[in-house]
């Protein structure tokens, strides 16, 4: 299996993050066996377009909620990936178990300031270490 699981719809709270709020968070690598992607369609002709980020942002968007991952963004990147043998995807990362203030939508990008300056402990990305303290 490719992904952790597929489901339609976000289990979590809307974020509505800007491109440019998004854009300020450093991508990282994941596991594609570590995501489970909010969406159940996969359009062809967006899978098979060689410029179909040439708009948008270059890296997936992955969203943490209570210690799983989800892919909001990047299905198609994801699954070309997979189709080239790879298993890892680069995204960038909304933690919502570390800020659920997050959650709610922001009035500028200084409330991302927090988030950005903690160090990032890759160990705990989708491993629910945040639920023993670490």
């Amino acid at each position: 299996m490719i992904f952790k699981g597929v489901r339609e719809g976000r289990p979590y709270p809307e974020q509505r993050l800007s491109t440019r709020e998004w854009a300020q968070i450093p991508p990282r690598q994941f596991r594609l066996d570590q995501l489970t992607t909010v969406t159940t369609v996969l359009a062809l002709d967006k899978l098979l377009s060689e410029d179909s980020t040439f708009y948008g942002d270059l890296f997936a968007h992955v969203v943490q909620y209570r210690g799983e991952l989800y892919l909001e963004d990047g299905l198609h990147r994801a699954v070309r990936s997979a189709l080239r043998n790879r298993t890892i995807i680069h995204a960038r990362l909304l933690d919502l178990d570390a800020d659920p203030a997050l959650a709610t939508p922001m009035e500028s990008t200084d409330q991302l300031a927090p988030v950005l300056a903690r160090p990032v402990n890759p160990r705990r990305v989708g491993r629910g270490a945040h639920r023993a303290g670490e």
